[in-house]
This record gives C-alpha cells, structure tokens and sequence, in this order.
C-alpha cells in the first residue's frame, strides 16, 4: 500500500512539473557559466542591470518558474518564458537547459488546450521568433554569442590593430581593438522555428494519441454494455419461454386431472371400473405432465432428457385423445397438406391448441364440445379453437394462458384474436407465416 501511495504521489501533476522545473535548473547550474558579462551596445545598453550576472539568474528563474506552472497557467507561463528567453538574446547570452521552458509550454499547450488555441499560439511564438532573427540579422553588429564550453556565453571578438595613421574605433586595450558585439539569435530561424514546430507536433500528436484511445475505451465500454443488455434480454427472454411453457404443461395437466378425479368421483358408488379408469388416466396424465416439465427444463440446461419428443402438430391426436378422456368432446380437421414446419412454429402451434382445449375444459362448461381446424396454406398456417360453451372467460381475455398464446404468435410474426363467437361458446384464431417462422 505504501508502494501504490508513493507511486501515486510522484504521478501529480505539480509535483511532475516540479520535477522538471528543478532538472532544468539543476542542468543551468552545473553547464553554463551565466556570470560572465556579454559586452553590449547600443538600445541594449542603457538597461544597465541587464548587464549584471544577477540579472541573468532572474531570466532563467522565470524561465523554471514557467515551467513549473506549465499546467496550471500554460498561456502566461509561455508568455513569461518567451519574454525571458528573448531578454537573453537581447544580452548576447548564450542557450542554457532553463531556455527549454518555451517549447516545453508550447507541448504542453499542443497537448492539454484545442487545437485552433495551440495554433494560435504557435503563430504568435514563431512570429516573434522570425521577427527577432531578421532583427539580429539586420543590425549590423556580430552576433554576441561566441560558443565556449558546453553552452557558450556572449564575448568579445579581437581585431588587429590598424597600421600606422589610420583611424581606430572602439575602444583599445593593449594595442588591440574590441569589435562591439550584438544580440544573438541561437541559430536563427531554422533552429529556433523549428524546435518550436516540432515540440508543437509532439504535443499534438500526443493529444491525438489519447482522443483515439479515449475513443477506443468508449467503444468498448459501448460494447460491453450492449454485450450486457443482450445477455440481460436473453435471460428474459429465456425466462418467458420457461414460464410459457410451464404454463401450458401444468395447465393442461392439472385440468385433465382435476376433470378425471371429478368424474371418477361421481361414478365410484355406481360404476367402480369407471372410477378406475379415471384413476388410470390421472397417473398417466401426472406422469405425461412430469415428463413435459423435465423436457421444458432441460431446454435450458437444467435436466438432460434427449429421449422425450418435442411438441409438434403430429403430436395433436395423442393431445385429443387425451381431451377426450377427460370428458370434453373434442372434432380435428386438417385442411391442406401436411408438411414439415419450422421446430419453432411447430412447437408453438401445439402449445396455442393445447391452451386452447385447456380453457374449454376449464371454462366452457359441462357437456361443452370443441372444434380444432388446422389449415395448411401457402404462405401460413392458421389455427382455429372453438367450443359451444358458455364463450365467458373468467380473466376477460387478459390471463396468462391467453397472454401467452400472443407472446408466441407474436414471436413467430403472427397474430391471435380470442373472444366469444358469433353462434356463442369462445374462439381462438391464430395465423403464422411460414416464411417468417422460416427465418426465425
């Protein structure tokens, strides 16, 4: 932990900067002799505490106090530097590490600031970078800065003592004379513009770097989100089905059982073998729903049981018989050719029906008869459910049973309509395209 705090202390900003600001000067010190004093004239001249080595050491401190700022003020401290770096020029001193602080804030400014601003900036530094050049380029002095140790420091330029009767200007020492030296540029042009272009480049191309990995960041978070959200609908999506199916299973089981026992009751005192038989169809329709519930739980991964047949139209007459036996008279019609469907339509299609006999036997009433029509045609399949009974339904069309039937055909690009019937008794209507049941 102690580890993890330091590292994020020496990662501040500031302290970065505070860093540098002292590497810059620690480098001054130890590679420039700054007390030396340059020999100016002219304009240059009448600022007489330029001239003293203390003078020097007040530029070069603006110039790490720039730099030690950098983030905090990067326009006033590439102001405060440029003017610094430009005094020195002005005293014919020579380049030393603390003169790096104006393309040090032009990076920074490149890579923290927008880019009209950075450009901006850049123009106003270069802009006075050239006029400065063709300045000491055009004032007719020698340029002051005589490179001498590692960074040089403005001198004195010795000519020879003119011959006999000539006229000598300047003034002498030791029968020599003193060549009167000028401001100094550090290169001119091509080396002052281009640090500047360059350490303009850097930080643009620095502040590039992070837009197009901020970009990239965001798009994986996009993408982790949207990898969420479908597994977050798959889930609902797959618990909808489980239900569904339940649904049906348990719905249709539990009617035909109950019908069963209500039967069998009637007829124990008078017709025991009935009432056996009724017990006989309530175990085989219990064990029928058991096995229809481990199959809809093994879809999902919970129970493998590969042996049991998947719902289908084919299964209808078994689904019919079953009705049958339960008391409710039940009439199947097929229209059409038969012919392989989709697994999808062809397990919905079952459920719909099957949830429909369910709601006859549970709401028609007794002695209520059903009609199921399956109508094969080119572009769909239709299913038709009716009964003679009462045509009320408790829920008023809003149940699960009903809901779930929408859900499905729905899924499948179908439709169902579900109401009382002109002739009285409750139909249910469904048509699904087989095209689109195709694609799903």
């Amino acid at each position: 932990m102690k580890i993890h705090a330091l590292w994020g202390t020496l990662r501040r900003p500031s302290l970065q900067d505070a860093g540098l600001a002292a590497l810059l000067l620690a480098g001054t010190w130890a590679g420039s002799d700054v007390a030396t004093t340059p020999v100016i004239s002219g304009s240059f001249a009448e600022a007489a505490w330029l001239r003293e080595p203390p003078a020097r050491w007040v530029l070069i401190g603006v110039c790490v106090a720039a730099v030690a700022v950098r983030r905090r003020w990067p326009i006033p401290a590439l102001a405060a530097a440029s003017l610094a770096a430009l005094a020195q020029m002005a005293l014919a001193a020579g380049p030393v590490p603390a003169d790096l602080a104006v393309p040090i804030v032009l990076y920074t400014i490149a890579a923290r600031r927008r880019r009209t601003v950075s450009l901006a900036l850049l123009g106003a530094v270069l802009a006075v970078a050239t006029a400065w050049s063709v300045y000491v380029a055009l004032d007719g002095k020698a340029d002051g800065w005589l490179y001498e140790g590692p960074f040089g420091v403005g001198g004195q330029e010795r000519t020879p003592e003119p011959p006999p009767g000539a006229t000598r200007d300047g003034p002498q020492q030791g029968g020599e004379v003193l060549a009167i030296l000028g401001p100094t540029n550090w290169g001119g042009i091509p080396v002052l513009d281009s640090l500047l272009v360059v350490a303009w480049a850097i930080g643009w191309g620095l502040q590039s770097r992070r837009a197009y990995l901020g970009e990239l960041m965001a798009r994986a978070r996009d993408l982790e989100r949207e990898r969420d959200q479908q597994a977050a609908l798959a889930v609902a999506a797959e618990r909808a089905r489980i239900t569904r199916e339940l649904h049906d299973v348990v719905a249709h089981g539990l009617a035909v059982i109950v019908m069963q026992a209500q039967g069998g009751a009637a007829a124990f005192a008078k017709r025991p073998a009935d009432t056996l038989a009724a017990l006989d169809t309530i175990v085989a329709t219990g064990r029928a729903s058991l096995a229809d519930i481990r199959h809809v739980l093994s879809t999902s991964g919970r129970i493998d049981d590969p042996a049991r047949p998947v719902p289908s139209l084919a299964q209808l007459p078994r689904l019919i018989d079953q009705v049958r036996q339960a008391g409710t008279s039940v009439q199947l019609h097929v229209n059409g050719s038969p012919r392989p469907l989709p697994t999808a339509v062809d397990v919905s299609s079952y459920r719909i029906v099957q949830e429909a006999l369910t709601n006859t036997m549970k709401h028609a009433g007794p002695g209520a008869c059903a009609h199921v029509v399956v109508s094969y045609t080119g572009d769909e399949l239709r299913l038709d459910a009716s009964d003679d009974g009462t045509g009320e339904s408790p829920s008023g069309g809003a149940g699960n049973g009903l809901r779930g039937m929408r859900e499905r055909a729905a899924l499948l690009g179908g439709d169902i309509t579900a109401g009382p019937g002109p002739d009285g008794g409750y139909v249910v209507r469904a048509r699904i395209p087989l095209e689109l049941g195709e694609i799903a």
